[in-house]
């Protein structure tokens, strides 16, 4: 029954996709891998075991080699997956040739794309440096960017896999004293409701994670630990969220808003009038005589 049910699903999700043969030919011999970038720690690390306790094989993809190799190595013996790493910047243009060349040395493709890694900005506008508001746009907006539209083509061919984007709850309104990160994320989400309107019928999902505070160490290394939004709101584990997120992927969702009261906070950015709920998530984020810093997955 549950394998009729799952042919069913694929079929649907596939009812516009034709198959190219000459397209499909440059897959023969590849395995799937499922690439997380940003998968050393926090989310992309629980998201990563996630996709592992479900026999995916992995791609890692984070800056600093030691953590990565760490991070790999607990997943291997935990689950018994293959778990491949790249250390490397996302934002630098070596980046996709350098995760292009690793897929190619383990004969794989990449069936999933978690795009995880983010940084965050607490504090003023004005107070930030150019150059950190920039890299936070390279790494939230256009890395992300750029991933998706590299290997969202290949998905379209094969007829299946996906993209998982993190998101934040935060995408859905501005945010004073975290304007930039906020902004990120209302890109994040925008992008991906609007290619899974476009992928609809293809085989390909586009899942879109917005969760709200996490117990990571994110929010301290941005200097926004200080901020009221982390006492009054609940703050979930990164296992509870990659189980929501990962669940929500394999149904197809469009949006995963993980945690019971979340999704009535969701709800209430959208509708409630700016004028009345900005000021009230700019008294949450405002940070209270903490240094401020950027943090990059």
């Amino acid at each position: 029954m549950t394998n009729t049910i799952d042919k069913v699903l694929v079929a649907w999700r596939r009812r516009w996709w034709r198959p190219d043969p000459a397209l499909l030919a440059a897959y023969d011999g590849l395995r799937p891998m499922t690439v997380v970038t940003g998968g050393s720690e926090g989310i992309g690390y629980a998201l990563a075991r996630q996709f592992a306790a479900a026999g995916h094989d992995l791609m890692l993809i984070a800056r600093r080699p030691q953590p990565l190799s760490k991070a790999a190595d607990r997943i291997r013996a935990e689950f018994r997956v293959e778990v491949a790493v790249v250390a490397v910047d996302i934002t630098t243009p070596a980046a996709i040739p350098a995760i292009d060349a690793a897929l190619a040395a383990q004969k794989a493709y990449a069936d999933v794309l978690v795009n995880n890694a983010g940084i965050g900005l607490a504090g003023p506008f004005l107070d930030h440096a150019q150059e950190a508001i920039m890299r936070l746009l390279d790494l939230n907006v256009r890395a992300l960017t750029e991933l998706t539209r590299h290997y969202l083509p290949g998905m379209r061919t094969r007829g299946r896999g996906g993209i998982l984007n993190l998101a934040s709850l935060g995408g859905y309104a501005p945010g004073p004293y975290q304007a930039a990160y906020y902004a990120s994320k209302a890109y994040v989400i925008s992008l991906s409701e609007a290619l899974a309107a476009e992928m609809a019928g293809q085989g390909v999902r586009i899942t879109a994670l917005v969760p709200g505070p996490a117990a990571t160490a994110f929010h301290e290394r941005m200097g926004g630990e200080s901020a009221f939004y982390l006492r009054l709101l609940p703050v979930a584990d990164p296992e509870g969220i990659a189980w929501a997120g990962y669940r929500g992927f394999l149904l197809g969702w469009r949006i995963v808003v993980p945690g019971v009261f979340n999704p009535f906070l969701a709800l209430a950015m959208r509708i409630v009038p700016h004028r009345i709920v900005i000021p009230i998530i700019g008294w949450l984020l405002k940070p209270r005589g903490q240094e401020r810093s950027d943090v990059r997955g």
